[in-house]
């Protein structure tokens, strides 16, 4: 009897095909979820940028002109910062997108252009609008 005993080529190769055929059934599935997470990561990001430039409304009277006044600034009445670390990049590593005064009569825009960092897109590239 042979001591040694270990798989054919033949065992082997079937095992291999069959982990093909499972990463190939459970990946498109996974990585569609990771893009669902990035979005859901840059709404709770905005959620937090409006959670701050609130507070510095009541502070200041107005909203301000750029989002690096959230974080120093040196006009009067300033109770910052209003952040407490600095200005995060969308989960693609792109900048938020804020503009004051906002489109259609909002005291201001807030957004992400998704994962290409152009305006539109589709998917993942669609822009995500803060409301």
């Amino acid at each position: 009897m042979n001591k040694y005993r270990g798989f054919t080529m033949i065992e082997l190769l079937i095992v291999i095909v069959i982990l093909g055929l499972l990463a190939s059934l459970v990946a498109p599935k996974f990585f569609g979820k990771l893009g669902t997470a990035e979005r859901g990561i840059a709404k709770t990001q905005m959620a937090a940028f409006e959670t701050a430039l609130d507070t510095y409304r009541l502070d200041m009277g107005s909203y301000p002109e750029n989002l690096t006044e959230l974080r120093t600034s040196n006009k009067p009445r300033w109770d910052g910062p209003y952040l407490p670390k600095e200005l995060p990049k969308d989960p693609w590593g792109n900048d938020y997108v804020y503009k004051f005064p906002g489109n259609d009569g909002a005291p201001y825009t807030l957004m992400s252009y998704g994962a290409d960092g152009q305006v539109g897109g589709e998917d993942n590239n669609a822009d995500i609008l803060h409301k």
